[in-house]
C-alpha cells in the first residue's frame, strides 16, 4: 500500500485536528456504505471501523456517512456533497465509480467531470480526502471474457482518472485494486462484489496506515479482522435469499441489456482482431476528459 499524494493536515475551520473533535465524512455507494460488514439490522463497512481510529487518545469522533449503496459518480455530486459540506469535515473518503461501469449509458467525461467537482469542493472547504481506485467487477464474478473484458477496460479508465484527480486535490490513496480479493476468497462477501467484514477492517487498516505515514495524529490502527465470528453458511444464503436476489433484478433491467451489447460488440471485435482498438479509444477518453479540466 502506499500514498500517491498526501492531503493538508488542517481542518475545514483552519484548526489542526487536536481541536474539538475530528469529523469525518464518508460519500460513495454500497462499498463504502458497508454492505458485507453486517451489525445487527444494518451495515457498519470499512468507513466506521476507520473512524473510530482517527482520533488520538482521548478524542472525539463525528463520523457521518453518507455512502448509498447503487450510487452514481453524479449522486455524490447532487446528493451526498452539499451534505457533506455542510457538516465542514476534516477528513472525507469519496470512494465511487464501480457502479458507473455498470450502467449502459457509461460516459468516463461525465465520470470525471462529477468526481473532480465532487473532490475539488471537499478540498476546497480543507478536509483531507480519502480516494481508491477498485478492482473491476468482471474479474470479482469471474465472468466470462465477452463480458469481463468491457468490464475491465471500464474500471481501468475509471481508477486511470480517480489516480489524476488524487494527485490533483492532493488526497490519500488506497489501492485497494491491489488487495488480494481473489487469491484470499475470505475477503469477499456472499455476493462476490463487496468485502467481507474481514475485507472490511482490511480497507480500514490501510486508509489509517497511509494516514499515520502522512503525518496526521491518530488513535490505534483497526485491528486486523472483527472481533464478532463472520456469519455462517446458513446468513450467507438467507442474504442471498432476501436481499442479493432484489439486485439480480434490479441489474436485469438496468443494466443485463447493456452487458449484452457489450458483449456482442466485444465478441465482434475479437473476430476482427479489433479488441486491442476499444482498449485504446477507452484509454484516450479518459485521457481527452482529464485534460478537459485544465
Amino acid at each position: 500500500m502506499s500514498v500517491l499524494s498526501t492531503g493538508r493536515d488542517r481542518s475545514a475551520d483552519g484548526r489542526s485536528a487536536t481541536d474539538g473533535p475530528v469529523r469525518f465524512v464518508a460519500l460513495g455507494d454500497s462499498l463504502t456504505e458497508g454492505v458485507g460488514d453486517p451489525v445487527g439490522e444494518g451495515w457498519r463497512g470499512w468507513a466506521a471501523v476507520l473512524a473510530r481510529s482517527l482520533a488520538p487518545a482521548g478524542g472525539a469522533v463525528e463520523f457521518t456517512n453518507l455512502a448509498c449503496s447503487g450510487a452514481l459518480t453524479v449522486d455524490l455530486t447532487e446528493r451526498q456533497l452539499p451534505a457533506a459540506v455542510e457538516l465542514g469535515p476534516q477528513f472525507a473518503a469519496v470512494v465511487v465509480g464501480g457502479n458507473d461501469t455498470l450502467r449502459a449509458g457509461f460516459d468516463i467525461r461525465r465520470t470525471t467531470l462529477e468526481l473532480d467537482a465532487t473532490m475539488g469542493e471537499l478540498s476546497g472547504h480543507g478536509a483531507v480526502l480519502l480516494t481508491a481506485c477498485l478492482p473491476d467487477p468482471g474479474t470479482l464474478l469471474r465472468l466470462p471474457a465477452p463480458l469481463a473484458r468491457p468490464l475491465a477496460r471500464r474500471m481501468q479508465a475509471v481508477n486511470t482518472v480517480v489516480h489524476a484527480l488524487t494527485a490533483r486535490h492532493r488526497a490519500v490513496h488506497l489501492h485497494i485494486a491491489d488487495l488480494p480479493w481473489c487469491a484470499q476468497r475470505r475477503l469477499l462477501s456472499v455476493d462476490r462484489l463487496h468485502p467481507s467484514a474481514e475485507g472490511h477492517h482490511l480497507i480500514a487498516r490501510g486508509f489509517h496506515e497511509l494516514l499515520a505515514a502522512a503525518g496526521h495524529p491518530l488513535g490505534p490502527p483497526p485491528t486486523i479482522a472483527p472481533a464478532e465470528p463472520p456469519p455462517g453458511r446458513a446468513a450467507d444464503l438467507w442474504w442471498m435469499a432476501t436481499q442479493g436476489t432484489r439486485w439480480v433484478a434490479a441489474r436485469s433491467t438496468d443494466l443485463l441489456p447493456g452487458l449484452l451489447a457489450l458483449a456482442a460488440a466485444e465478441g465482434l471485435a475479437r473476430l476482427r482482431g479489433s479488441t486491442g482498438r476499444h482498449d485504446e479509444q477507452m484509454a484516450r477518453a479518459a485521457a481527452q476528459a482529464l485534460a478537459s479540466l485544465g
